[in-house]
């Protein structure tokens, strides 16, 4: 099948590889000359395993290319995949969808009757009825629109995309069915469910999802904060409740919380467009969600202060910048928040990520970035592991412990060998449980 792909970030330039490898036509289309130049030569633009390879790939094989406009090429396509952001508005917690009000009035003036746009941004419920209103007041006929939610992880996305754990589908015709059954026969044939929803229920699936892992997390961390107080040990007590299999264990381990591009916007724009339809109250406790995953940074540096006294002129080295391991997304990183806070109560902050260091250094030159991991720890008062990479789960404490200037480190995922790091002479802390032999 001839498709298209609006928008190239990280959604759409994994979902167009990912269709190429099925073996459709897909033309990528995307306004940023400088990603489309970088797309071009076979460069993503962001780190994902795996996905540059893919993309060299199928640029080879000839399934793949990419344009900045529509035209006659993208004319003939059969389906119309809508992947551009929405991000939070600025002042507010709700979801900002003028790009997909002007992806729809772009491909309005090439559309065909037989043709199917598919939305796959997370949206605010009722999105795609207002879309539907835009188009069709723009062709001479009914456009037909469906909605696929994506359900990507980042470090996972190309696998994700190539073998989802569902696929979820809005339509409101039979025509839109068939041609999403057609777009994705494959999968379907392989034993993936094919979840066929009406339209409103799909764009809220996404945002419920997110809205539930969010709550898991924030619950265990709020946990940790009661363990914190009591004595209690908030590790073992995810581990007790995980084997519940009504609960389960992922997304159970408390640490400084989640971050990145999805999950911290998408429950504020949920709060957002509930308030809007007038039952805020249904979800008014994903602020406070909120705020629990919010605290979880502020108590690292609860920490640091409990232990180094007033912060000015001491030397902190924050392990990780990105969100979460294989990324490079620092948005609305726990990381790259404490390491600010860091700064702002005084501290000399050094950072170190195997990969971000270069968006951040872009975005906030008050830190210092050192990519030598080694070398990172060379006179630092403290160490706070914040992002959990391989290199700093596997890390040996020997060989840094006489860098430091002093042996203390806050693990901030309790994913450290604790006993390993206190033979090297160091002071181990972690949130929501004591550790003894400190």
């Amino acid at each position: 099948m001839k498709i298209t792909v609006i928008g190239l970030g990280y959604l759409g330039a994994t979902h167009a590889v990912a269709m190429a490898k099925i073996g459709h036509q897909v033309i990528g289309l995307e306004t940023n000359e400088e990603k489309l130049d970088s797309l071009r030569s076979g460069k993503a633009g962001f780190y994902e395993p795996g996905l540059d390879e893919a993309l060299v790939e199928q640029l080879a094989a000839g399934r793949l290319t990419f344009q900045s406009k529509h035209d006659e090429n993208t004319a003939s396509a059969e389906l119309h995949f809508i992947c551009v952001g929405t991000p939070q508005n600025k002042g507010s917690d709700s979801a900002n969808t003028s790009y997909l009000f002007s992806a729809v009035r772009d491909l309005a003036p090439i559309l065909h009757k037989d043709a199917l746009v598919v939305g796959k941004s997370t949206v605010p419920v009722g999105t795609a009825a207002l879309l539907t209103e835009e188009l069709n007041k723009l062709v001479d006929f009914d456009a037909q629109l469906a909605w696929n939610p994506e359900f990507l992880r980042e470090g996972t996305a190309l696998e994700d995309s190539l073998k989802p754990d569902r696929l979820v589908v809005g339509v409101n015709s039979q025509f839109a069915e068939a041609k999403l059954r057609e777009v994705f026969a494959s999968m379907i044939s392989s034993g993936v469910p094919f979840i066929v929803t009406d339209i409103p229920t799909a764009e809220l699936v996404k945002s419920a999802a997110n809205a539930f892992l969010a709550t898991k997390i924030s619950f265990i961390n709020s946990m940790a904060e009661i363990a914190e107080v009591s004595g209690a040990n908030a590790s073992a007590l995810a581990e007790a409740i995980g084997y519940d299999e009504r609960i389960g264990n992922k997304f159970l381990r408390n640490g400084v919380g989640f971050g990145g591009g999805c999950l911290p916007k998408d429950i504020r724009a949920l709060t957002a467009r509930a308030e809007e339809l007038g039952v805020g109250q249904a979800v008014s406790y994903l602020k406070e969600i909120d705020q629990v995953n919010l605290r979880r940074r502020v108590r690292v540096i609860a920490l640091l202060k409990s232990e180094l006294g007033e912060l000015s002129g001491k030397k902190v080295l924050v392990l990780g910048a990105a969100f979460k391991p294989d990324s490079d997304d620092i948005r609305d990183s726990p990381a790259l928040d404490i390491a600010l806070l860091a700064k702002k109560a005084g501290a000399e902050v050094i950072v170190h990520d195997p990969v971000s260091l270069p968006g951040v250094r872009s975005k906030h030159p008050e830190l210092i970035c050192v990519e030598d991991l080694h070398e990172a720890f060379s006179g630092v008062d403290a160490v706070v592991l914040a992002t959990e990479w391989k290199q700093y789960r596997e890390l040996d404490a020997k060989s840094i412990a006489d860098t430091v200037s002093n042996r203390l480190v806050i693990d901030g995922r309790n994913v450290l060998n604790v006993k390993a790091w206190q033979q090297a002479g160091f002071k181990v802390l972690a949130l929501g449980r004591t550790i003894e032999g400190n």
